[in-house]
């Protein structure tokens, strides 16, 4: 099954950027990120269907989470096809590692949404400043959603840079990751991110109106989901060569 026989609207979407003069980049064209995106469920696809005890396993590591964060940082490193669960220390202690690093780049948008709360409660000293209230409090929702987006931008290629390197550090050295991005296209790259949350808030939000079951669902469909994910990020970050980086310590 072809990706966008699932989600038919994104083609119309995404041939809204197609820019003939860069048809020769990867992302340049807009059926490049149709290829990502159809690359990428094929890989999460071959990971599971018909692979009924890895899914259960996978299953079972996003219930123990630093488990599958550890299986993610596998397919980070390029692997194809998926890898099978094995090590399962390995994953657990990677996992644990890559889980520090989203707490770290979390900080900055924690900070932010904390800040904006007090602010706005801090706004209203009687029932008739309510209005203060909720436009403190959504202006600062959408400042705390800029910062996550902007942290989850250097996010993504830090995690991916770990799990080549095994260096927690290369995670944030941010000059590593701005030339990176910038060698992909920072519209180019932003557009390819947008794209995939896009998608996963779209499988998440249809799976949550379903009564009764939706929890279950969405535990089934998360390792697959993840996977989806990390795979895309993975493609987007070879889309251009790699400088030789320093081995594991």
């Amino acid at each position: 099954m072809n990706f966008f026989q699932i989600f038919p609207f994104l083609r119309v979407f995404l041939g809204y950027f197609y820019i003939e003069e860069q048809k020769d980049s990867r992302y340049g064209e807009i059926m490049d990120i149709g290829k990502t995106l159809n690359e990428s469920f094929d890989y999460a696809k071959d990971a599971v269907w018909e692979k009924w005890v890895r899914w259960l396993l996978l299953i079972i590591s996003s219930i123990i989470f630093p488990l599958i964060l550890g299986y993610e940082l596998e397919v980070y490193r390029g692997k194809k096809p998926a890898p099978e669960l094995t090590d399962w220390v390995r994953l657990f202690i990677d996992g644990i590692k890559l889980f520090v690093i989203q707490i770290i780049y979390a900080i900055p948008t924690l900070i932010v949404l904390f800040l904006s709360i007090g602010a706005a409660v801090l706004a209203v000293t009687s029932p008739t400043q309510a209005m203060a209230l909720w436009g403190s409090f959504a202006i600062g929702i959408l400042i705390t959603l800029i910062v996550a987006f902007i942290t989850g931008l250097f996010a993504a290629m830090g995690a991916v840079r770990f799990a080549r390197t095994g260096r927690m550090g290369e995670a944030f050295n941010f000059s590593a990751i701005t030339d990176r991005i910038g060698k992909i296209g920072w519209g180019s790259y932003i557009l390819a991110l947008i794209v995939v949350y896009v998608v996963a808030g779209i499988i998440a939000f249809i799976l949550s109106l379903i009564p009764f079951i939706s929890w279950l669902l969405l535990l089934i469909v998360a390792p697959p989901l993840a996977i989806f994910m990390a795979r895309y990020i993975t493609l987007v970050y070879d889309s251009v060569p790699e400088a030789a980086a320093p081995p594991a310590a």
